[in-house]
């Protein structure tokens, strides 16, 4: 029997968390008579990274995991998205092998899962790890002599992955030229560096840190020039309702404040029922004083309309406060906005 306290490494920003040996040794008992544990994730590095991070956690509480790359059309797709249906094509693969019972439980960003496209019926997302780095930041070419937006003449080429990336840039720089860009990070990071076609990159932080290029990063963006995407920054986990022991060991990492903050920024994707090709920010966060705090964001492509809404609520009202940004957004033209980027 395992004794005294396990501790969960720290990962960038996350906690560390302490476990009871009785926790794990009730944990140790639920899952001995059970094959291991196979967790679905897409194959790239940080989808891997995610996983692995998930797995180690999970150790810690006395289960082993077998982490299942499963290669989505998504990821085989070097085109636009939107072509193939949106992010939600990221998921459909990994259902099936959940629906189907090949892999137990799946990991994903949270910002990667759409707020048009209901989860696999009968799965939730059972648990969300505590939040890391929302900000973007600026990745300069190697041999770049510029270290921030601010110093790029007009008419600079920046890459990006993201529609609502390239839509705040264009609404805080619209001289510039902005152009998608998709792979894993670090092939684009290479494309960057021996192409020459763009002078820098904007990026996730955290996502950065997971394949280890944090030292890439020359500028932060500011919140106020880049709000991050809905649920950025958090790794999701979805299961199987019925597999209560499972839902059980997964709920052990759910973090209260993280949930609390992606409920908010979720409901209010929902309610706008944007889609991947809709340039959609929200960010919600804890105010010095105890309240929740949700600012939400609808941008036409190029960034030249946009409406914006901010709202304070109680933690415990996370859903509704959602929801009132989110109509309040639609009330103020986010619907016509959505509407023309489809077109």
């Amino acid at each position: 029997m395992t004794t005294g306290i396990a501790t969960i490494p720290q990962q960038s920003s996350v906690p560390v968390t302490a476990v009871p040996a009785a926790t794990v040794a009730h944990f140790q008992e639920t899952f001995a008579d059970r094959p291991t544990l196979r967790l679905g994730t897409r194959p790239s590095p940080m989808a891997l990274a995610q996983a692995r991070l998930v797995r180690q956690r999970l150790l810690l509480l006395g289960v082993e995991v077998e982490i299942v790359p499963i290669t989505t059309s998504g990821d085989a797709w070097s085109g636009d998205l939107a072509e193939l249906g949106g992010k939600g094509q990221f998921m459909k693969e990994l259902d099936r092998h959940l629906l189907l019972g090949e892999v137990d439980f799946s990991v994903h960003a949270v910002k990667d899962i759409p707020g048009d496209v209901p989860l696999a019926r009968g799965t939730s997302l059972v648990a969300f790890l505590p939040r890391e780095d929302v900000a973007d930041v600026l990745v300069t070419r190697s041999s770049s002599t510029y270290t921030s937006l601010e110093e790029m003449p007009a008419g600079t080429r920046i890459g990006t992955s993201a529609v609502r990336r390239k839509a705040q840039l264009l609404r805080h720089r619209p001289d510039l030229h902005v152009d998608r860009i998709r792979g894993n990070v670090d092939h684009r990071i290479t494309r960057l560096d021996s192409e020459g076609a763009w002078e820098a990159l904007v990026l996730n932080a955290a996502g950065l840190r997971r394949v280890h290029a944090e030292h890439r990063s020359s500028q932060v963006l500011d919140l106020d020039v880049m709000c991050p995407a809905v649920g950025s920054g958090v790794i999701g986990l979805q299961a199987k309702m019925a597999d209560t022991d499972l839902v059980e060991l997964l709920r052990m990492l759910d973090h209260a404040d993280t949930r609390t903050c992606v409920t908010a920024e979720r409901t209010m994707l929902h309610t706008l029922q944007g889609r991947c090709n809709s340039p959609i920010a929200g960010h919600a966060s804890f105010t010095a004083d105890g309240q929740l705090s949700l600012r939400g964001m609808v941008f036409s492509r190029e960034g030249g309309r946009f409406v914006y809404s901010q709202e304070w609520e109680k933690p415990n009202r996370a859903v509704e406060l959602g929801a009132w940004v989110g109509a309040d957004l639609l009330r103020k033209g986010a619907r016509d906005i959505i509407v023309g980027n489809a077109r």
